[in-house]
């Protein structure tokens, strides 16, 4: 998959793995990796898929409907690639942060949903539940944030509620915040996923 590595600095462990939007590509939010941790080191990854020249992770069949088939297959494809860029890279698999806006967050979320402990934590910045009816693995000691928009047309309240609770039954740490705008991601909502994360690592 195309992507772009930088090591992490100053004796940090964490890596952060950066997830984009429909139509974006790695490089849309380095800019967010240095608002949450600059001395991280950072794995940026482009979707697979292409949807009329736009960068996506899995396909889908209209807005908010997924592909479940091609979901599933493309998180496996992301998760074996996690594995590989570990090893070749010498970061650890096991302190690896997601960092995943609209789409970006919907492959993140799937692959909480989908393997054991594939990520240390997650950032999810507009998500939608990936998977309907699911049994969950045990999510017990993963911290996730959720950002959302209180006015977001494509991932209404609703879907965010749902996938909060997913997530806390399965025994994630969930931080919901919700930003009165709709589906753009905002600086509050970083700000404020920048402060779970140091809060964290803080009390860790």
């Amino acid at each position: 998959m195309n992507h772009i590595y930088q090591e992490p600095k100053n004796g940090n462990t964490t890596t952060l793995l950066l997830l984009h939007g429909t139509g974006g590509d790695e490089n849309d939010l380095l800019p967010l990796a240095e608002m949450i941790d600059p001395e991280a080191g950072i794995l940026s990854v482009r979707g697979n898929v292409d949807e009329n020249g736009m960068n996506r992770y899995f396909r889908r069949l209209a807005e908010g409907v997924f592909d479940e088939e091609d979901l599933i297959f493309r998180t496996k494809e992301l998760n074996d690639f996690l594995g590989e860029a570990a090893e070749k890279y010498g970061f650890d698999r096991n302190q690896l942060a997601a960092v995943g806006y609209s789409n970006g967050a919907n492959i993140a979320a799937s692959l909480l949903y989908h393997y054991d402990k594939p990520l240390q934590e997650a950032y999810l910045f507009h998500p939608m539940v990936p998977r309907k009816g699911l049994d969950l693995p045990d999510m017990s000691g993963i911290p996730v944030f959720i950002g959302a928009g209180s006015n977001d047309p494509i991932c209404p309240p609703e879907e965010t509620k749902e996938l909060f609770s997913d997530l806390e039954r399965a025994g994630a740490s969930v931080e919901l915040y919700w930003a009165e705008m709709g589906h753009q991601l905002t600086r509050e909502e970083v700000d404020q996923a920048h402060a779970y994360y140091k809060r964290h690592r803080e009390n860790g």
